[in-house]
């Protein structure tokens, strides 16, 4: 089933155009990727998906309904969650209020408990530091809490923008991990990276964002092997 669908979109910001034409679709308890470049769009998609920038033509469907107009309070109450770029904590609130923050939600907040302990047997080092203030975390720490906050907020949909950016291998590779565990659960994840062979390695279909079209598409254990896709990203 379709949960997420992009037809045809086209946004950008003024009199700057960013997307042309953009159509993907998500499939239910699916991890799909969303790679590119640097300017390619990719979190400009993600924006006008979220209801943050406006689209200028097409339409944003999810779980069937027209939610192109949308705001994005609107889109979260329904399961629609951004993980966006750069976390946007409150630094000066703890890692547990962070992740109270997060399940805004009615259905979430109802849930609060047993949230908590799945997000904390996720990231047990959150458990840890569960009444450190956010801003003292290291990057990696702030990432984990960054994701933890969205799962709180029980997604249908868990858009993630950039998450190994500014992360040790060694992190990023535990994030990759937690990912794969979420899908294992039944969650739908649209991941949006610049580590293109992790995104290929975990997800099940994947898109190539190019100068703001989708440039190639396909399951992702054929985009790895593309000649094209391994010659610009896996070089």
């Amino acid at each position: 089933m379709k949960i997420l669908e992009v037809q045809d979109l086209h946004s950008g910001y003024g009199e700057v155009r960013i997307l042309w034409g953009v159509t993907l679709a998500l499939q239910e308890a699916h991890l799909t990727a969303l790679v590119g470049s640097n300017g390619s769009g990719k979190t400009t998609l993600l924006r006008t998906i979220m209801g943050q920038v406006r689209p200028e033509q097409g339409v944003v469907k999810f779980m069937g309904a027209d939610v192109s107009a949308m705001p994005p309070y609107s889109k979260a109450a329904q399961g629609l969650i951004l993980v966006p770029e750069g976390r946007q904590l409150f630094t000066d609130m703890s890692v547990a209020e962070n992740l109270e923050m997060g399940a805004t939600p009615a259905r979430a907040r109802s849930h609060l408990a047993r949230n908590l302990e799945r997000v904390y047997e996720l990231f047990p080092r959150l458990k840890e530091r569960r009444s450190q203030k956010a801003g003292t975390l290291s990057g990696g720490e702030q990432q984990m809490l960054a994701v933890a906050r969205g799962v709180m907020a029980e997604p249908r949909v868990l858009m993630i923008d950039e998450l190994s950016l500014g992360l040790s291998p060694a992190l990023t590779l535990t994030l990759f991990k937690t990912l794969t565990r979420l899908k294992e659960t039944g969650m739908t994840i649209l991941l949006v990276e610049q580590n293109v062979q992790m995104a290929l390695a975990i997800s099940d279909y994947a898109y190539v964002l190019a100068q703001g079209r989708i440039d190639l598409e396909g399951p992702s254990r054929e985009l790895i092997q593309n000649g094209q896709v391994r010659a610009a990203y896996l070089a």
